[in-house]
Parts: structure tokens; C-alpha cells; sequence
């Protein structure tokens, strides 16, 4: 854990928040600045900033957690659904430096976009783009087979 980071600080019990979930690798508890009523943080107690900088263990644990909350969380504030969404690193809008993923309850009439509506290219992406861009992923996911 890191001595300043704020997650860090509610994990360890020096700033109060309304926790929703705890076990030993993973936390969950409300954002103190709610998109809508419900929304949930669940983070790792592990502290790492990225989301490929967590080990596959802890990624699974706290995966299986919000696995096992979104649900509930939605029939706790009565949403039909939920946007599900992390910030990987300070460029996309990460805030607090600790990867943490957020559970926004949902519901036709809450007048948030799609999740895509975040960062809409300026310009159409045609097919040879699309299949170049795919090629220089696969080109670096080839040692995962």
C-alpha cells in the first residue's frame, strides 16, 4: 500500500468511507462524488496504478468481486442496469492513481450517454485501419497463446 494514495488510506481505515464489501484482496465502497445513487468503486488492496501492472491473482479476485456486486448493487438502488468502467492510467481520467473500477447504476431515464460516447475519433475508421490496428495488437499478444 502506498502511504499517501487516498484508496490506500480508506483501506487501512484513516478516511471514513461507506463500504459495501471487503475481503482480503479486494474493496468495495461509494463514491464520495456519485454519478447516480449506488455508484460503487471496487479496488484491489494491492496498490498498483494500472490495470496490467496487477498480478493475475489479484486481477482475478477482484474481477470475481464485481462479479459477484454489480447485481446487487443494482437491485439495492432499484437499476435495471450499470455502466462498468475503469480509467487505466492519469491519460483516460484516472483520478486516484490506484486501479479501481466503477459501477455506475443505470437507468433509461439518468440522461448518460454510451460508455463509447467518452472519446469519439474525429474521423471514420475504415476496414484497412481497423484490420492494420488489429495485426499490431495480435502482433503484440503473440506470446499469450
Amino acid at each position: 500500500m502506498s502511504g499517501q494514495c487516498v484508496f490506500c488510506r480508506i483501506i487501512r481505515g484513516e478516511i471514513p468511507s461507506e463500504k459495501v464489501y471487503e475481503d482480503e484482496r479486494a474493496l468495495a465502497f461509494l463514491d464520495i462524488h456519485p454519478s447516480t445513487p449506488g455508484h460503487t468503486l471496487v479496488i484491489p488492496k494491492t496498490h498498483v496504478s494500472r490495470i496490467e501492472d496487477l498480478s493475475e491473482e489479484d486481477a482475478s479476485a477482484l474481477f470475481r468481486v464485481l462479479h459477484r456486486l454489480v447485481g446487487r448493487i443494482q437491485s439495492a438502488v432499484g437499476a435495471p442496469a450499470s455502466t462498468i468502467g475503469i480509467n487505466n492510467g492519469q491519460e483516460s481520467g484516472q483520478e486516484v492513481p490506484h486501479i479501481h473500477i466503477h459501477v455506475i447504476p443505470r437507468s433509461r431515464s439518468d440522461r448518460g450517454g454510451i460508455i463509447q460516447g467518452i472519446a469519439r475519433p474525429q474521423r471514420h475508421i475504415g476496414r484497412e485501419e481497423l484490420s492494420q490496428i488489429a495485426e499490431r495488437i495480435r502482433e503484440h499478444t503473440a506470446d499469450l497463446s
